[in-house]
Order: C-alpha cells, then sequence, then structure tokens
C-alpha cells in the first residue's frame, strides 16, 4: 500500500519508517511478557514494568529552521539505547506447563488455571503460566481483565495446602511433636458456636496423620494452642499478606488481617487455610522455603539486564530463614507422606520421589457464603523430595464434575509437569520407572497399603525398592510374572520385619528413641510413662508399622499377692 501511495507522487505525503513490536511465540508466556500499546509504550508484564529500562531514557533532538520552517541542521550526538532483559523463565519448561495446563482444563472444566514451576534453591520462575490466555500481538482481541496475571495478581483461599503453616507454628513454638495422636473427634468441632465439619470422620490420628489425611478438625485443634496473636506472626514470618517482591507489574499482597480484627471463629477457618487470601506465587514461595530447609528465597524473574554499552546487571534473590531446618525436615517427611499414603497419591511422577499437598477451598458465591458447587483445587510440592530441584504449584479455578478435589484434579497434573521438567533438566531418577499400566496396581499394593496381592498385567517380573515414611527402604516388591497366562501377574510385596521392643515402664522420649531404632512408628496416648502397647513385646511386624502406647503419671501398683 506504501508503495503505491508513494508512485501517486502525491504532495505533502511521504512515507516514514516505524518499528513494532512483535511476540513470535504468540500466547506463549503472554501474562510475564505483557505487551506495548500503539506508541512502544509498556501496557502489561514486563514490558511494564521494566518500560523505562527496555526502551532506555529520552532523548532531546535539537532542530535549525529557517522562517519558511525548512530544517537548516540537527543536533543528535548522543545515542541512548534501551537494554535487554534476560529472563529466569525456560521456554521450554514453560511450554510444558502451558500444555499440561491445558489437558487438565480440558478434562476438568475448570474455568483458569495456573501453574508455576520455581527452582527450590535460588527462587528462579522457570514457569509461569496461567489460562485463558491471549495473543500479546493482538491484545484488544480479547476483555482486558485476561491481561491479568492470575499467578501475582488473583487471589484464592488456600484450603489445606495452608495447613502446613499452621503445624510448622506449633512445631516452631514447641506445642506438638510428630508422633502426638490428636483426637479429631469423628470429624466433627464447634468453635464459637460454629460446628466446622472434616470431609471425612477420623478419630485418632497423629499429627503427621493430619498431614496425610488433611483432616481439618486436626489443623483447627492445633492452630487453637497457638492462639490468634502467634499463628498471625508465623503467617507473616512466611511472607503472606505481603508481596514478594517479583519484578512484575501489580502483584497482591493477598489478605490477612491483624489478629485484632480475628472474629471467635477466625482461628479455626485460617489454622485449616480459609479466612485469608494468597496468590499462586506466595504459595510457592512457602514450600520452596520447606524444600530449602527452613530458608525463603524471594521469588524472581529477571536473570540479568544487559546493557548496549556491554554493562551487566545481574538479580539477586533476598533470602530469610523462617523456620528451623530441623521443623522443615520433619515437614519434609509429612509431605513425602501426603504422596505415598495421604491425599496426594496421583502426585507422584513417574521415576522420581516427592513431597506436598493438597488442597481444595470453597469458594465465596454471590450471596457471601461458602459454595457448594465451587472449589479452588490445588496442589504444592517439590521434587526430588530428598534434594529438590523444582517447586510446582498448581491451581484449577472451579473444575466440573464429580472430581473435583485437589488430591484428584490438580495433583495429576503436578506430576506430569515434574516428570517432564526433571527429565529435561537431566535430573537423575531415584525410583524405578514401570510401564504406565503397571502404576496404579504399584501404588494401591506397594506404596499405599504395602500389603501383598493385587493383580497387575506384567510381561515380566519387576523389581524395586518400597520406601517408608523415613525415606529408609522398608523391602522389596515384585511383581511376578505368570508363566502360564503373562497377562494376569501378581503384585507381591515383600517386607523387612522386626521384634516389637518391650516399652512398659519408659519414658515418652525413651520409647520414641527406642521404636526409632528399629524401624517403627510411635501413636502416643497421654503423658507421663508407658502403662501398655499394642503390638505387645516380641511380636513381629513389618518395619514401619504403627505402634500404639498409652502414657499415664504412674504405673498401676501390682495387686499384693497373699502369702
Amino acid at each position: 500500500q506504501a508503495e503505491r501511495v508513494r508512485g501517486l507522487n502525491l504532495a505533502g505525503i511521504h512515507a516514514q519508517r516505524e518499528y513494532k513490536r512483535f511476540y513470535p511465540k504468540r500466547e506463549l508466556a503472554a501474562h510475564v511478557l505483557g505487551f506495548v500499546g500503539i506508541d512502544e509504550n509498556g501496557l502489561a508484564g514486563i514490558e511494564y514494568s521494566l518500560d523505562k529500562v527496555i526502551r532506555g531514557p529520552s532523548q532531546r533532538l535539537l532542530i535549525t529552521a529557517d522562517g519558511r520552517r525548512r530544517i537548516v541542521e540537527r543536533h543528535n550526538n548522543v545515542s541512548l539505547e534501551g537494554a535487554s532483559v534476560v529472563l529466569t523463565l525456560d521456554e521450554s519448561i514453560q511450554y510444558v506447563a502451558e500444555q499440561e495446563l491445558a489437558r487438565a482444563l480440558e478434562v476438568t472444566g475448570a474455568a483458569r488455571g495456573t501453574v508455576i514451576v520455581q527452582e527450590t534453591r535460588n527462587g528462579e520462575v522457570l514457569a509461569m503460566a496461567s489460562l485463558p490466555a491471549f495473543n500479546p500481538n493482538e491484545p484488544t482481541a480479547v476483555p482486558t481483565s485476561r491481561h491479568v496475571n492470575p499467578a501475582i495478581s488473583l487471589t484464592y483461599e488456600p484450603g489445606s495446602t495452608f495447613k502446613v503453616v499452621t503445624v510448622a507454628a506449633a512445631l516452631e513454638e514447641g506445642l506438638t511433636w510428630p508422633a502426638e495422636v490428636i483426637d479429631c473427634q469423628q470429624g466433627s468441632i464447634i468453635i464459637a458456636g460454629h460446628t466446622i465439619r472434616d470431609h471425612k470422620p477420623f478419630g485418632l490420628l497423629s499429627l503427621r496423620e493430619v498431614i496425610y489425611e488433611s483432616s481439618d478438625v486436626g489443623a483447627i485443634k492445633i492452630g487453637l494452642r497457638l492462639g490468634d496473636h502467634k499463628l498471625y506472626d508465623h503467617i507473616r514470618r512466611w511472607r503472606f499478606g505481603q508481596p514478594t517482591g517479583i519484578e512484575l507489574p501489580a502483584e497482591s499482597r493477598g489478605l490477612l488481617r491483624p489478629a485484632r480484627r480475628w472474629s471467635q471463629v477466625s482461628i479455626g477457618a485460617i489454622s485449616m487455610g480459609q479466612e485469608l487470601a494468597v496468590t499462586p506465587l506466595q504459595l510457592a514461595g512457602a514450600v520452596s522455603a520447606i524444600g530449602n530447609g527452613g530458608v525463603w528465597v524471594q521469588p524472581r524473574i529477571v536473570r540479568r539486564i544487559m546493557r548496549q554499552d556491554g554493562e551487566e546487571e545481574s538479580t539477586r534473590s533476598q533470602t530469610e530463614r523462617i523456620i528451623t531446618s530441623e521443623v522443615a525436615e520433619e515437614l519434609r517427611r509429612m509431605l513425602l507422606g501426603v504422596v505415598t499414603q495421604g491425599t496426594g497419591l496421583h502426585a507422584q511422577p513417574a521415576g522420581y520421589t516427592a513431597a506436598g499437598k493438597t488442597g481444595t477451598a470453597e469458594k465465596i458465591d454471590a450471596t457471601g457464603t461458602y459454595s457448594s458447587t465451587d472449589f479452588i483445587a490445588s496442589f504444592a510440592g517439590f521434587a526430588p523430595a530428598e534434594d529438590p530441584v523444582v517447586t510446582v504449584v498448581v491451581v484449577l479455578d472451579s473444575p466440573r464434575g464429580k472430581l473435583y478435589h485437589g488430591g484428584q484434579v490438580a495433583a495429576p497434573v503436578f506430576a506430569k509437569v515434574v516428570e517432564r521438567s526433571l527429565a529435561y533438566l537431566n535430573v537423575p531418577r531415584n525410583l524405578p520407572v514401570l510401564p504406565q499400566r503397571l502404576q496404579p496396581p504399584v501404588e494401591r499394593a506397594a506404596r499405599r497399603d504395602l500389603r501383598p496381592g493385587g493383580v497387575a498385567p506384567v510381561d515380566k517380573a519387576v523389581e524395586g525398592d518400597l520406601f517408608s515414611e523415613g525415606d529408609r527402604p522398608a523391602g522389596r516388591f515384585v511383581l511376578a510374572a505368570d508363566h502360564q497366562e503373562p497377562a494376569h501377574g501378581v503384585v507381591i510385596v515383600q517386607r523387612d520385619s522386626v521384634a516389637v521392643p518391650g516399652l512398659v515402664g519408659l519414658s515418652l522420649r525413651a520409647v520414641t528413641e527406642r521404636l526409632a531404632g528399629v524401624g517403627l512408628e510411635p501413636a502416643l496416648v497421654g503423658s507421663g510413662v508407658a502403662v501398655s502397647q499394642r503390638p505387645t513385646a516380641g511380636k513381629r511386624v513389618p518395619r514401619g508399622s504403627r505402634v500404639w502406647i498409652e502414657f499415664k503419671p504412674s504405673l498401676p501398683e501390682a495387686p499384693a499377692r497373699s502369702m
């Protein structure tokens, strides 16, 4: 068109070359990159937050003209060009996150979703995917509400993923211990006249099992020990209620009211992850702190800025210890148990151990009350569990259908993103990889209840290590093929067995140490000295089994013998 107009030789009409920003990857990482307006000024994402850096400083052009405004001389000897910004995003991992998220939205019917992949140790964000997205080359083709980055700007009630903060606070304050048995009251508790019910009735659970099974009542009873102000202080320590400081615009601080403004029921609601709001990025930072030994690392998305004169400016994350390494290690073990024997079974990635927490939070509907049909399903965790490389947070908004819990719809997305990301990063596998058709029976028979049995279609025998909660091998599993009918093999679980030691008369500390020494898990009831145990002393049980011990202030007196 310009050439045809120019060919007309019209007076006063001329052509001028202008530059336009073009995004060759279209929707990929659109919420992070943002876009520019008609005048090349950044309007969203990195384009907006680093607009002055990218465009460079304004230039002054001095022009000398005569009386007829004909240009006589120009003075523009200074070249002031903008800088190049290098992001922490990995294009391949970003693609994986967006692809798996798109599949999840299609399967679950969720309205929108977010996946964040962060390097656990240094806080670098490798992927920040949110759908539905937009094409930054044509930003006006969608409503402006879609330009908002949900990973940092939209808040939600975290639900059960927040229970780790409540438990961490109680552990830090010395108000509980991992093996303590908590009466979950068959799934019901009354606070300030309000009845709060669990997703299923639980009786006696250890603190670890409160996390494994995601008991609301158990978390509430732990929160009540802390009280409003202590719990609030610990939540702030985890950087909730304040922005992370990532180099993106419009980051929300979330919602966390001061303790003085809590109602009588707030302590119960907040302990289980309601009545406060977080962003997916805040949750990623918190979970990374657990995998990082208790050190919170500021998330960042800009790796360095390269200026035209060759000068480079590298970014660095702030760090702060928020919990002790001992508490972080115990939380790591708890989150590992969530995946191996709790609500997060579907989060198990092929070939890697993983640790994490499920979450299912009711949304507030138009009436201002909690909805019975709209939920936020989430999963947050890291892998490999023993030496984390990546932290992954998955949030699905309003999944439809019978499956809507975080462990059902968000956990599988976590597993797939972890599998593909760690393989791409060349992280060595630390679990045997079985054919996909063998994984469900192995999970049921070998990973969850560890009992022999279960039919699995196998063509040849497959073996692998079985891991207990404490990461110690608890035995071996064998998938033995039926030679007469190869399509129907049998899962056989072989476990090491140990003799239960005698514990009656010992103190709580001595009981815990004695059981830990032989690889058994204590379930402790009461305080004082041990007066009874189940199973009895000398009985052989599989390593990793639970032993129930009742404590009382003193041993009962033996009846006097008649002479």
